[in-house]
């Protein structure tokens, strides 16, 4: 038997609860981890919450991210013993995921945990950090070094934001970060970023075209945001959007693309092919500063994390949590 919250929908409704559930329910998969952290998503608190339909198939145990250990195994890239992660690949919506004490996985899903970072130092990372990796390599794919001027975050307060700023800032890039809670300013600063603006600039209907400010930007937010960002983004600059925190919905021009070649970069975390995944936390233990995990992440144990999921939808929370299954 092992604790996990457990998401059931059925006669008498949707409901997520702390479970314990016997190990013979664990699904198909050729790894089995013993989780020692996890962490609470903006998907994991629409998949706690029921706000959106992000589970697939129930019952399920949400949570998107894992750390732990391998306790057994028929694939032979893993050993019994091996320091493991995952990220995405449909946990918590297809297939059972991390906020439990134990999962059974597909071995191609997971990455060797990095020798810089411990389970819960990976987990303050997690999903959120290992995007704002993949959105950084996409810039510098394109070009955009230092140099050529500021980068943008949105949603900045956020974890792909904290961990974007604090590599960003790190690389010698000038960041200006963007939040609608300016009373984390000093947080902000804190973790590099040079400026900080309210969201109220970009979050109304703008002009096709702005004053050209950013050489790049990373983007968690879409909707009028992202067509703000795009719109007053510097000749060749590029914009990696990853979000949807602020809408679904994308209403701008195709004047930034073919007046000033402006490149949009999508980033997509969950699917994301296994070499890219290898080389953004390979990335992340070079370029990210793990003495500022302390302020991007605050940890709950895994009885607390249905309390939590409301807040994290709400916003009300400042970077990373940090699930200790144990907790």
């Amino acid at each position: 038997m092992f604790k996990g919250i457990l998401i059931e929908r059925d006669e008498n409704g949707y409901r997520a609860t702390l479970k314990d559930i016997d190990d013979s329910l664990l699904p198909e998969g050729d790894v089995t981890v013993r989780v020692a952290y996890s962490s609470l998503n903006y998907k994991d608190g629409l998949a706690i919450t029921g706000k959106s339909p992000v589970v697939r198939r129930f019952p399920m145990i949400p949570g998107v991210d894992l750390a732990g250990t391998v306790e057994a195994s028929s694939n032979p890239d893993y050993r019994v013993g091996d320091s493991v992660l995952l990220n995405g690949w449909g946990v918590g919506e297809t297939h059972w995921g991390g906020l439990a004490q134990k999962a059974r996985i597909k071995g191609e899903w997971l990455v060797h945990l990095p020798s810089a970072f411990s389970p819960r130092q990976a987990m303050a990372i997690g999903t959120a950090g290992y995007t704002a990796m993949l959105c950084v390599l996409a810039l510098e794919r394109h070009g955009i070094t230092p140099d050529k001027g500021d980068i943008l975050v949105t949603g900045a307060a956020g974890g792909v934001g904290s961990v974007a700023i604090a590599v960003l800032s790190k690389l010698g890039y000038r960041v200006v970060a963007v939040s609608g809670r300016m009373e984390e300013a000093d947080y902000l600063n804190g973790l590099g970023a040079a400026e900080v603006l309210g969201r109220t600039e970009f979050a109304n209907p703008g002009k096709p075209l702005g004053k050209e400010r950013w050489a790049g930007a990373v983007d968690v937010v879409g909707s009028h945001v992202l067509a703000n960002v795009c719109a007053t983004t510097k000749y060749g600059g590029v914009v990696a959007a990853c979000g949807l925190a602020g809408g679904m919905d994308f209403p701008a021009t195709v004047a930034p693309f073919i007046l000033r070649g402006v490149t949009l970069a999508g980033i997509d975390s969950v699917m994301c092919p296994r070499p890219a995944r290898i080389e953004a936390w390979a990335r992340l233990a070079r370029e990210l500063d793990i003495s500022k995990l302390d302020a991007i992440s605050r940890g709950i144990g895994l009885s607390e994390a249905i309390a939590a999921a409301p807040s994290l939808l709400a916003g009300q929370i400042r970077g990373r949590v940090v699930v200790d299954v144990q907790g």
